[in-house]
């Protein structure tokens, strides 16, 4: 239990019911804000700070802790509380199921120092985090053959490694992986990687990446446009069992 959050409350005369109320979330999402490790989405926390009559770092001084980049905050932050995530990959293995070693392949040659490589992988990889914890969220990860078969600088033991994890990562309850084979042909993905989060109160935010910074989406009619490009991206991958033959495969393939 977050010990500080729960005072706070109790000294403000606030329940979860009457904080999701004045912010406009579900009472569940509300409740989880004083489990320990669980912070507010960025939109959120400083509204749940002015109420309480706190500063945000005295209820969750983990945010000063914080490795990922400032602009990918608002992401990280719906992603631990999103109840179901889908997202399709056309050129890197998903963050969410990365091992240490790809996640810092990733990076090279980037403008960076050793220790900003070190927090970025760190970060990549605490993000994992919620695909074991005791309610995860449904994660339905769509990915490109071509991940598959794409050297990592030619460090085979490296794919290798990260095809058996990502075998290892469909055998959980909560996640399903799903291959478009090299066969497709043009279709819907090439246009670029995306992700949808589906809240508990019934809310949906998108990620959209790009060379530059990502974009968080969150208005309706283009929710359903990725909603349209999904349903046909996922129409056109091979069903759980055939693609977790295919994520066998590409690991051998390595040796």
């Amino acid at each position: 239990m977050n010990r500080a959050v729960q005072v706070a409350m109790v000294e403000a005369g606030e329940t979860a019911d009457s904080l999701a109320g004045q912010i406009g979330v579900d009472p569940k999402t509300a409740a989880r804000w004083v489990s320990h490790g669980r912070i507010p989405q960025t939109r959120h926390r400083a509204q749940v700070a002015a109420i309480l009559g706190k500063d945000v770092t005295e209820l969750w001084p983990d945010v000063l802790k914080r490795r990922e980049p400032a602009w990918f905050r608002p992401w990280a932050d719906i992603e631990r509380e999103a109840v179901a995530l889908r997202g399709y990959q056309l050129s890197w293995v998903p963050g969410l199921l990365q091992t240490e070693a790809y996640a810092r392949a990733t990076l090279a040659g980037e403008a960076l120092t050793a220790q900003e490589v070190n927090e970025l992988v760190a970060a990549r990889v605490g993000r994992q985090e919620l695909l074991r914890r005791e309610r995860p969220p449904l994660l339905i990860a769509v990915i490109d053959e071509s991940v598959l078969y794409r050297s990592s600088y030619g460090d085979r033991k490296l794919m290798r490694e990260q095809c058996a994890h990502l075998a290892e990562c469909a055998e959980l309850p909560s996640v399903q992986i799903h291959v478009v084979p090299a066969d497709v042909g043009m279709y819907p993905g090439l246009g670029g990687p995306f992700t949808i989060a589906e809240l508990s109160d019934g809310g949906r935010v998108a990620h959209v990446d790009s060379q530059a910074q990502a974009q968080i989406v969150e208005q309706v009619g283009e929710i359903a446009t990725l909603d349209r490009r999904w349903e046909r991206i996922r129409g056109e991958a091979l069903p759980r069992g055939r693609s977790l033959e295919l994520l066998g495969e590409a690991a051998r393939s390595w040796t």
